[in-house]
């Protein structure tokens, strides 16, 4: 059975206590490791969560005569923009 992926909000939410977790510096170096590799999992899968739904944000807001009817975007999200992320501050 396929691991249901986490809405954005419970993986920003499971970030957050990672990285609280690390910044203590009380952990295990191996213990450090496994977080920061969980962290860096997590930065990636909300990265690809904002940038679908910027995509979705534009189709919505794009003036194409539809009257901002909603369409779902179609296609794979890579680096459509060189915008920064809001996430690119994470530590990981």
């Amino acid at each position: 059975m396929e691991k249901k992926e986490p809405a954005f909000e419970e993986a920003l939410a499971e970030l957050e206590q990672l990285v609280s977790k690390m910044e203590t510096g009380k952990l295990p170096l191996e213990e450090l490791m496994k977080n920061f590799e969980k962290g860096s999992q997590l930065v990636k899968l909300c990265r690809k969560k904002l940038e679908a739904l910027e995509c979705k944000i534009e189709l919505l807001t794009k003036d194409d005569g539809n009257s901002g009817e909603w369409q779902e975007f179609q296609g794979e999200v890579s680096n459509l923009r060189n915008a920064p992320s809001p996430l690119d501050d994470a530590p990981f």
